[in-house]
């Protein structure tokens, strides 16, 4: 049983395939050249690195056993250059261990498939990473153009600030509106883009999770049919002759029977793991209405934690950051929760960003020895007669960072102010958090932080915001 996957019609696309076995290249070519692809054949890794810069491709098929230079070098190589790196590379090969498959990820490979290959599962995953390569390409082109307008608004921006400076008490509440203006422009576009992006993704990715989990328990099943017919024919006819009997010590046939549908769950397992990365991914980038909707704030912290997976784990220079959890039990409140989203990932990324500022000079162990850390701690309050405050619900973010001197604290919510180097800042982030927490939710936004210390933010919240 197999899903339908729509790989009948035409398609478009430039694809570089790299094999040193001819009848591999005219297999691929003749399968990929009937659904309109166009395909350029090279038999090795070298010809194909000194000819690529003549008409980069949509895609590339590489094999990785290959003399001279076999398919990881290849692919080293191409992710060293700037004008080739963002090409996926899916390899090709009849390796099909565990490290193999590992280090092809690890050296820039965006997927793997497995001699002898089905047809339908190589065009379905050709057709998914062009389809997701150009879409990079165009939220990548898009992003260049919109950051371009941004910077010639904000130069001229300036230059009226420049202007109002001279102008009386009517031109600063005009210039204050303009400010005002500049922060839901840089707030619209950039959720915009980012939720684009994100949605368009996770979309992509659903297609062949869709088509995976559907054909998964029927394969499952047929497993279980063919095993009970080898027992059948094993109870039949118990002295099956030399031969066959040396192919069951071969293929270790009672292993096979136990591990084969254990492989299966664990296929079946990780589906459902991109399912549920993939929902946490439409969480994220919700597109807000005109009115308040209902959230679960645990929900819309989860996912900004998973966009910001790539920053929070391990890399060369140092052990991944520890993110401590402490949540309370808290009740679905009303907000608009793409916003939200955004403050939360504002403060994530500035506690991300003091982390790493932290680490200068210091090496791996000192690091490991004293790991970087958020703490991320929410609780429900009640009514607070002292404070004259109504019930609502309290969100901390805190990190172990460099911390800030208390100048710089008292400026941070100021638009246009930042402690970040040149083309690294805007001084418009915490600006636009506030905004959205006080404006928008009626809620407060707090900041409180000790040099060499660390920083904790603190957001609240009313659970009566409806």
């Amino acid at each position: 049983m197999t899903m339908n996957m729509d790989t009948n019609e035409p398609q478009s696309g430039n694809i570089l395939i790299i094999d040193d076995t001819p009848a591999n290249l005219q297999l691929l070519m003749g399968l990929l050249s009937q659904k309109g692809y166009t395909v350029r054949p090279v038999p090795s890794g070298k010809l194909a690195l000194q000819g690529i810069h003549f008409n980069y491709p949509d895609l590339i098929l590489l094999d990785i056993s290959m003399p001279d230079m076999d398919g990881y070098q290849v692919c080293q190589e191409l992710k060293k250059n700037e004008k080739t790196r963002e090409i996926p590379v899916i390899f090709v090969s009849a390796f099909d261990d565990v490290l193999d498959k590992l280090k092809a990820f690890e050296v820039g490979g965006i997927d793997y498939i497995t001699k002898p290959f089905n047809d339908r599962e190589v065009l379905a995953r050709v057709k998914t990473h062009i389809s997701l390569y150009r879409l990079q390409q165009q939220l990548q082109e898009k992003t260049k153009i919109q950051d371009m307008q941004l910077a010639d608004q904000n130069a001229l921006l300036q230059k009226i600030n420049q202007k109002l400076e001279l102008a009386n008490q009517e031109l600063c509440q005009r210039l204050q509106q303009l400010q005002d203006a500049q922060l839901q422009l840089v707030e619209s576009e950039k959720m915009a883009t980012l939720g684009q992006l994100v949605a368009g993704i996770a979309h992509e990715i659903n297609n062949p999770i869709g088509f995976l989990k559907g054909n998964i328990e029927p394969a499952k099943n047929y497993v279980e049919d063919l095993l009970s017919l080898i027992e059948m024919y094993g109870k039949t006819f118990p002295n099956p002759g030399a031969a066959i009997q040396k192919q069951i010590e071969q293929i270790d046939l009672d292993f096979l029977r136990e591990d084969l549908p254990k492989l299966i769950n664990s296929m079946n397992l990780g589906v459902e793991r991109i399912r549920h990365i993939t929902n946490s991914l439409r969480i994220f980038s919700r597109t807000d209405s005109d009115r308040k909707v209902s959230l679960k704030i645990h929900e819309g912290i989860e996912s900004t934690l998973l966009i910001l997976k790539h920053r929070i784990k391990a890399n060369e220079n140092r052990p991944e950051i520890l993110i401590v959890k402490n949540y309370g039990d808290l009740p679905e409140i009303c907000c608009f929760p793409g916003q939200l989203n955004q403050v939360f990932m504002n403060l994530l990324s500035n506690a991300i960003d003091a982390l790493e500022e932290s680490n200068e000079g210091r090496n791996f162990a000192d690091i490991k020895a004293n790991p970087n850390k958020i703490l991320i701690q929410t609780r429900l309050e009640k009514s607070l007669s002292a404070s004259g405050r109504n019930a609502g619900l309290t969100i901390k973010i805190a990190d172990n960072g460099i911390g800030m001197k208390e100048e710089v604290r008292e400026r941070i919510f100021d638009q246009g102010f930042t402690t970040k180097s040149v083309g690294k800042g805007t001084g418009l982030g915490l600006a636009i958090a506030r905004k959205i927490v006080t404006e928008k939710h009626h809620g407060t936004l707090t900041c409180a932080s000790k040099p060499g210390i660390g920083t904790e933010f603190t957001i609240w919240l009313p659970t009566d915001n409806c």
